[in-house]
Formats: structure tokens, sequence, C-alpha cells
């Protein structure tokens, strides 16, 4: 996997900078945010928690993807702008963790499926 970086411009008004890219996967899947995070962060010196792809577009049959990313100065100032569901779709640390403890507390307080069936 490459990234070529097509475009990078400094945002100073918002604190970021937004990269265009092009990932090239000769012979491997459209990769994940996770992964693309990660090599975005090794090639542009920055923090993977401050990165957020706001999208990756890839033809079917494509080897090729490409991509639009923000790179927040602080992940307080990435929370700050961006919307919840792009939080939580680059799987931004803190955010995260309170939607888990929510999903953890309601599987513990649900009944059991054998419980359900005992009580009808």
């Amino acid at each position: 996997m490459e990234i070529e970086i097509n475009e990078k411009k400094t945002n100073p008004y918002l604190n970021r900078t937004e990269v265009h890219f092009t990932i090239t996967h000769e012979n491997q899947k459209t990769p994940n945010r996770d992964v693309v995070r990660t090599e975005l962060a090794d090639n542009l010196n920055a923090k993977k928690e401050n990165i957020i792809i706001e999208r990756l577009d890839s033809g079917f049959g494509s080897r090729q993807t490409k991509g639009y990313a923000k790179i927040y100065s602080s992940r307080k100032d990435a929370e700050e702008m961006e919307y919840k569901y792009i939080i939580k779709r680059n799987a931004v640390k803190g955010k995260q963790k309170k939607s888990d403890e929510e999903g953890k507390e309601e599987a513990e307080s649900a009944p059991e499926p054998s419980e359900e069936k005992e009580n009808e």
C-alpha cells in the first residue's frame, strides 16, 4: 500500500491541515480508516489521534482509493469542529470510550435470552 499526497493545504482559521491523497493497493482490498490514519501519521509526522478521515472513495474493482483527511493541531480541536458521527467513524479515543461503556451497561442490564423464555 502506497499513499501519494496530491494536495496539502494549511487552514489556520480552523487549526488544521487539509490533505487530498491517493492510495494504491495492488492485490489488496481497500484499506480501512485505521490503517490509512496510521500511514498518514507516519508520512506527515502527525499524531494518529489528530487525523480525521472525511472520506475514502474507490470504484468497483479499482486498485486506487482517493481520500480526504483533516489533520488537527490537537484532539480537542478535532472534537470541537467535527460532527459526532465522523469522530465515531474514525474511532478517535475519548469519544469512543463513552459509547463502549454505555453499550456494556445496556448489555449487562438486558436479561439473558433463556431468562426471557422462562418468564413467559
